[in-house]
C-alpha cells in the first residue's frame, strides 16, 4: 500500500514532528474532554492513595493521541514509561523480560495490543491481576511452576481494533476509554499550538481550512500543516494566508472533504465502470489493482463515515452525496424525486 498524506497511521518523518509538538501534560492536551477529565480524576485518586493506577485501555482510530495520552499518564504519575508493541513481543520470554525490568508504579505501554499472541497473553493475565509471573522450570514429569513477584505497575494498552481483543484480556483493564474523532474547532486549536512550536504564524481561517481537510485526526492535521508551511515559506509569507493554504492543499490533492486522489479514484471507478454499483469487493479490488483487505480496512471506512459509499448484501454502492461531491449528475435523481413526491 502506498503512503498517503491523509493516512492516520504514522508515516516516515512523523516521529520527529510528533516528538517536537507532543503535549506533555493533560492541561496541554486538546480535545477528548471526557476521556481527559476521567483520567485526571483517576490519576489524582491514585496519587492521593499512593497506589498504582488501574490498567488503562485506550481504543479508537489511529492518529488520535493514544500514545501521547500514555506518555502523559506516566508524566502525571511521576513514573517511568516503557514502550513496546504487540508485534514486538513474539515470545513469552520477551514479555517476562519487560515485566521484570519495571520499577514500582511504572507504566508499560503496549501499542497494537490486539496483536499479542495467545501464549504471551497467558503470561500477562497473572501479571495484571496479581503482579506475579508464573514460570515453568524444566520439562516433562520433573517440570515445576514457580511464581515470581513483580513490582506493581500500570499497563496502558492501545488498539485500533478492540473487537480483536480477547474478552479475558479486555476484562482485566480497570479503565477503558474510547477516543473520538476531533471537530474542526478542536483541530484548529491543535494547529495553532503546533504552529507556535514550529515558529509559524497561522491565521484562523488557514487553521480551519487545514482542520476541515484533516479527517478529524490531529496526526493528519499536523502533517498537512508541515507541508503547507513549506509552500508559505517558499512564497515568503510571514503569515500563512488562506490563499496559500488552499493552493498547497490542492497541490497535495487533498480536497475540501479530506479525500485524496485514491479516494476519488475509487468512487469514480464505481461510477464510470459500474454505474455506481452495486459491485463486489473482489471485483472492485481487481479494477483498482489493489488488495481487497486494504480497500475494506483502509480506504472504505472514511468514505462510509462521510456517507459517500454504502455496503449492501449485493456489493458497494455510491451514494448521491458522492456524485454531488464529484460534481457529477446523479442518474436516478429525477426518478427518486418522482417517487418521493408520489
Amino acid at each position: 500500500m502506498k503512503e498517503r498524506i491523509i493516512a492516520g497511521e504514522i508515516l516516515p518523518g512523523d516521529s520527529e514532528l510528533e516528538a517536537t509538538i507532543r503535549p506533555q501534560r493533560l492541561a496541554d492536551f486538546t480535545g477528548q474532554d471526557k476521556v481527559k477529565a476521567n483520567l485526571e480524576v483517576f490519576i489524582r485518586a491514585a496519587l492521593l492513595r499512593k497506589e498504582t493506577l488501574d490498567h488503562v485501555l485506550l481504543y479508537g482510530p489511529p492518529g488520535l493521541g493514544k500514545t501521547t495520552l500514555a506518555r502523559i499518564i506516566a508524566r502525571e504519575l511521576g513514573v517511568n514509561i516503557h514502550i513496546t508493541s504487540g508485534p514486538a513481543i513474539e515470545r513469552p520470554g520477551d514479555l517476562a523480560a519487560l515485566l521484570t525490568g519495571l520499577g514500582t508504579g511504572d507504566v508499560l505501554f503496549i501499542d497494537e495490543i490486539h496483536r499479542l499472541s495467545h501464549s504471551v497473553e497467558e503470561i500477562l493475565y497473572p501479571a495484571m491481576e496479581d503482579f506475579a509471573l508464573d514460570i515453568v522450570v524444566g520439562k516433562g514429569p520433573s517440570a515445576r511452576s514457580l511464581r515470581l513477584d513483580l513490582a506493581r505497575f500500570t499497563l496502558v494498552g492501545a488498539t485500533t481494533r478492540i473487537g480483536l481483543l480477547s474478552a479475558p484480556l479486555r476484562d482485566r483493564f480497570g479503565v477503558v476509554s474510547r477516543l473520538e474523532y476531533y471537530d474542526a474547532k478542536a483541530l484548529a486549536s491543535i494547529l495553532h499550538r503546533s504552529a507556535k512550536i514550529l515558529g509559524v504564524d497561522l491565521i484562523e481561517e488557514s487553521a480551519l481550512e487545514v482542520a476541515k481537510r484533516s479527517r478529524g485526526t490531529p496526526r493528519i492535521a499536523n502533517r498537512l500543516l508541515k507541508r503547507v508551511r513549506d509552500f508559505a515559506q517558499v512564497k515568503g509569507e510571514n503569515k500563512i494566508s488562506l490563499e496559500t493554504t488552499r493552493m498547497a492543499l490542492t497541490r497535495l490533492e487533498v480536497d475540501p472533504l479530506g479525500l485524496d486522489k485514491t479516494d476519488r479514484e475509487l468512487l469514480l471507478a464505481l461510477i464510470q465502470k459500474f454505474s455506481g454499483g452495486p459491485v463486489g469487493l473482489e471485483t472492485l479490488a481487481a479494477t483498482l489493482s489493489e488488495d481487497a483487505g486494504t480497500i475494506e480496512e483502509v480506504y472504505e471506512p472514511y468514505l462510509l463515515q462521510q456517507g459517500l459509499l454504502q455496503r449492501t448484501p449485493r456489493g458497494r454502492i455510491v451514494t448521491p452525496l458522492a456524485y454531488e461531491h464529484l460534481n457529477l449528475p446523479f442518474p436516478g435523481q429525477g426518478e427518486l424525486l418522482f417517487t418521493e413526491r408520489g
